[in-house]
């Protein structure tokens, strides 16, 4: 099952039977190199919140009390690739419409669903700038999760590395998703900002 061009679709984080996140996307591109999502400013995210305000971020979802998908407003301008049967997706963030860097979430595989894809978030992440200079982000929080049922043990973690790893080879050599494909996009500025239907979970 291929998405088309323009369709909205969402993009889903699992945890367990929990839904962590949400986020409403426009359809690129589906083809060989992946899955190519946009998000603009104002469209609509939900996460998952409790009733004392916490997140996953601060509670692990087992933990949270009375948790719920809570929608709001996403406040940046960002084009998601998820590669197929790769456990990454690169993002790039634009402001004001200009380029404004790269993020990588290390993740799961994607799988799709009748209107949209599901992953499971691996917590670790890259925060790259537009010269390539990196650094990882949520760092502590993978490792005080490695173990958790929820999350991974040891050899998963060890994996989730690995991968990492990878991804800074291809960074510090300006290798594809890193090489300036994509930096130039602008969405049709048309479009109305995607928003989330009822079929969230």
């Amino acid at each position: 099952m291929r998405f088309e061009p323009g369709q909205i679709i969402t993009r889903r984080y699992v945890r367990g039977p929990w839904c962590t996140w949400a986020q409403a996307m426009r359809v690129i591109d589906d083809g060989e190199h992946g899955l190519l999502l946009w998000q603009p400013d104002g469209s609509d995210l939900a996460t998952l919140i409790d009733a004392d305000g916490n997140t996953p971020h601060e509670v692990t979802p087992d933990r949270m009390r009375d948790p719920k998908l809570t929608v709001r407003a996403w406040r940046n301008d960002v084009l998601i690739l998820m590669p197929p049967r790769c456990t990454y997706s690169a993002w790039w963030f634009f402001e004001e419409g200009a380029f404004s860097g790269w993020y990588v979430n290390l993740e799961a595989p994607y799988i799709r669903r009748h209107n949209g894809v599901q992953t499971k978030d691996h917590v670790l992440d890259i925060v790259v700038t537009p010269e390539r200079r990196w650094e990882w982000k949520d760092a502590d929080e993978f490792d005080r999760h490695i173990g958790h049922p929820l999350y991974f043990d040891k050899a998963e973690a060890e994996a989730i590395l690995t991968t990492a790893g990878q991804i800074v080879d291809l960074i510090e050599t300006s290798s594809y998703p890193f090489d300036g494909t994509h930096t130039n996009f602008r969405p049709d500025p048309a479009w109305p900002a995607p928003r989330l239907g009822d079929d969230l979970a």
